[in-house]
């Protein structure tokens, strides 16, 4: 089959590649559309050191399924899905507990790290074992359901804190990410929404997707939270950045007993106001993927109520990959996220 083969670091080819086997409780997808994540980007030069080649990454994905293995039922050849990037035992604690994100075992698609090697997406067709498969509607396509699992990340990381009916919240970062994340938190109750980024052009579609009030992250982003709240701060702030002073700006623009939700994790360490955090009694929670929130996003987006169209910019072949993935690793202005079509699903 056809696959786009990181063969080497900062080198992406379209190679022939065996295809993969069903093993039993496993579905073959062949593959419509596969978006390009920022962690794929991340792993192209070697930086995020999960990305070891030679690998066939790609992990947003959906497709129809061309062949069911052994012991699989309610799924048929045809049959239109998607599929969680997270490939989960269902039988640690973890996994018992609903807590799939966490599973002992678990594995990502499109990742080689050393401790495993699974292929991805980018490719006419990939296995994935049933339990993590989900039917899709008719009113999502393809190129649309491959943002899914990127707004069950959002809706994830939302979840994990309460927030009250007429809250206010922040976004630091409007990446694919965040701007999912400004329409998660509009879903579950939040009256105002502030987003703040350097790119105005992100800024822009904050505004059409929900957000109250945008600014630069720039100069002094916690200055511009505190004068649009009163002086009180936030009663939320979600840190979908990653980085050393997103996270300060984020923990300083909650108010006393806030909340601060991190999904950002470019930096692998930061330093943290310590006594600030205590003092003002604020809630640090990180966020890792998503864990069961594939039917939610699913229903979300069917009815409008978070809207991907916006945050697609271009739906490509399979054998523009490599092209795509330069322009998106030299940080390319406007753009936003990528979909790659292997082939036509039918």
């Amino acid at each position: 089959m056809k696959a786009l083969l990181l063969s080497k670091y900062r080198h992406l080819e379209i190679a022939e590649v065996a295809a993969p086997d069903v093993n039993p409780g496993e579905v073959l997808i062949r593959v419509a559309a596969c978006g390009i994540c920022g962690s794929d980007v991340h792993g192209y030069d070697g930086s995020s050191g999960r990305r070891i080649p030679p690998i066939v990454m790609g992990h947003e994905a959906a497709g129809k399924i061309a062949a069911v293995g052994e012991g699989v039922t309610g799924l048929s050849v045809g049959d239109p899905v998607t599929f969680d990037s997270t490939v989960y035992c269902g039988v640690c604690k973890h996994c018992r507990r609903g807590e799939v994100n966490l599973c002992d075992q678990r594995q990502v698609l499109g990742v080689s790290c050393g401790d495993y090697r699974r292929a991805g997406a980018f490719a006419e067709y990939v296995a994935v074992p049933a339990r993590i498969i989900y039917p899709l509607p008719e009113s999502v396509s393809f190129a649309e359901a491959a943002m899914l699992e990127a707004v069950a990340v959002a809706i994830h990381a939302v979840s994990l804190v309460e927030i009250p009916s007429g809250s206010t919240a922040l976004v630091l970062g409007a990446g694919t990410i965040g701007l999912l994340v400004l329409q998660a938190l509009r879903v579950a109750g939040c009256s105002r929404v502030l987003v703040a980024d350097i790119d105005s052009s992100r800024l822009k579609l904050a505004v059409t997707l929900g957000a109250t009030d945008v600014f630069s992250a720039e100069g002094d982003p916690v200055a511009r939270v505190l004068d649009l709240t009163g002086g009180t701060g936030v009663d939320v702030a979600v840190e979908a950045v990653g980085r050393n002073e997103t996270v300060g700006a984020a923990i300083s623009s909650v108010r006393k007993g806030g909340s601060v939700i991190l999904v950002g994790n470019i930096a692998p360490e930061v330093t943290l106001p310590l006594q600030k955090v205590v003092t003002r009694q604020i809630r640090l929670q990180g966020s890792c993927a998503s864990a069961g929130e594939y039917p939610r996003a699913i229903e979300l987006m069917a009815q409008g109520a978070i809207q991907v169209k916006p945050l697609i910019t271009a739906v490509a072949p399979l054998d523009e990959g490599p092209q795509w993935f330069e322009r998106l690793y030299a940080r390319e202005p406007n753009l936003m996220k990528v979909v790659l079509t292997p082939g036509t699903s039918s």
